[in-house]
């Protein structure tokens, strides 16, 4: 026999603990004369039985109708569909902790996060030490802090000898300047890359041009372009994010913006540049919409993952009306663009392919240009001319 301080010896429970199991009708204990309570042998077991079935993660009340009658063998199956349940959402957890510690890909994760939280996701990867030019590539690029640094070297190492890192033909960029109503003074073009629209830009027009890109590299070469082109005098670049520009409110009457604005995110640049515009001020801006309202299963795959905040050209619109523009024209950019940047892309990926065979960058260009060979008409780029 044991008293109660024994019993919970025995079974590694507190007294509190088995008073709770004695009035939940587990245990039946027997008082003394002197007012001590009892347990048997029996106790002891049956404590022990419950112990085992707890283990197996039923609850108390689900031990005691298993030891007071035949076992529900669906309660059973519930709870094992449980325990799956909570296994895979552990396993889950463990995979993304092993991952941050540099153990696994983070891409599924870092695209997931960045879906509902983009501000946040930035901000978060600021604090991890990358600069904010690097959090926004590993959100475009990348997608996985561990791998980011070869990906880039990588990355770059396809760029560094293209003049165009995106989507864009000198027609399209003059068809949309002959759009802008007014002769423009001072022009701020947003992520310039290289220089190409900038140097059209100053060609076709008389104004100053201030070119923004977050790589020095790019901003080299359109200041060489623009020399090359007598136009040095009147184009000045500032190597900086599109989310933190230093200009005053009401700089400029006309805003460049050729394939890049994806990168802040299309409504929340129709809203930060806006005040940057002169009363009735231009935005001139290009983005990737859907073009078929039934895209294919693959493609559609492919741009949820790669640009998940694509939309329609109604979309774009209805966004640039909340903001506090007016339409002025759009149009879709021609078919030459797209063979323009990705025709010697595909040419500069097989040159540096032997060099790079596993190279997760060139793995990831190779579907891009797969997309836009077997996909092209239901996808393109918009042109948007508007006033504010």
């Amino acid at each position: 026999m044991y008293r109660i301080s024994e019993l919970a010896e025995q079974v590694g429970l507190s007294r509190t603990a088995l008073l709770y199991y004695e009035k939940q009708g587990l245990i039946k204990g027997r008082r003394q004369s002197n007012g001590y309570r009892i347990y048997s042998d029996h106790d002891v077991q049956r404590l022990r039985l419950v112990q085992n079935l707890l283990a197996g993660g039923l609850t108390l009340k689900e031990c005691k109708a298993c030891l007071d009658a035949r076992i529900d063998r669906s309660l059973l199956q519930n709870r094992l569909q449980q325990l799956d349940d909570e296994i895979q959402r552990k396993q889950a957890s463990r995979q993304l902790l092993a991952a941050l510690l540099g153990e696994g890909d983070l891409s599924g994760w870092h695209q997931s996060v960045d879906s509902v939280a983009p501000d946040a996701h930035r901000e978060w990867l600021v604090r991890q030490g990358f600069a904010e030019k690097e959090a926004l590539r590993l959100k475009w690029l990348s997608k996985d802090m561990n791998e980011h640094e070869q990906y880039m070297a990588d990355f770059m190492t396809v760029f560094a000898t293209l003049d165009r890192w995106g989507p864009g033909s000198e027609a399209d960029t003059l068809k949309a300047l002959a759009m802008v109503p007014h002769a423009p003074k001072k022009i701020l073009e947003i992520g310039c890359g290289k220089g190409i629209a900038t140097t059209l830009l100053g060609e076709h027009t008389s104004a100053a041009i201030t070119a923004v890109d977050n790589e020095e590299s790019a901003l080299l070469r359109l200041s060489e372009r623009a020399l090359e082109a007598g136009l040095a005098d009147r184009i000045e670049t500032v190597c900086t994010s599109m989310t933190d520009m230093p200009f005053a409110p009401e700089s400029f009457d006309l805003i460049w913006c050729e394939s890049s604005a994806y990168i802040m995110g299309v409504e929340n640049a129709f809203t930060a540049w806006h005040s940057l515009l002169q009363p009735g001020g231009i935005l001139v801006l290009s983005d990737l919409v859907w073009l078929t309202d039934a895209p294919t299963e693959e493609c559609k795959t492919f741009w949820e993952s790669g640009y998940p905040d694509m939309g329609t050209v109604e979309q774009r619109l209805s966004q640039a009306r909340s903001a506090g523009y007016q339409l002025v024209d759009t149009f879709a950019v021609s078919e030459d663009a797209w063979h323009a940047y990705y025709q010697p892309l595909a040419q500069r990926v097989e040159e540096i392919r032997p060099e790079r065979k596993h190279s997760q960058a060139l793995k990831d260009l190779d579907k891009e240009l797969a997309i836009y060979r077997n996909h092209l008409p239901e996808f393109g780029y918009q042109m948007f001319i508007l006033k504010k």
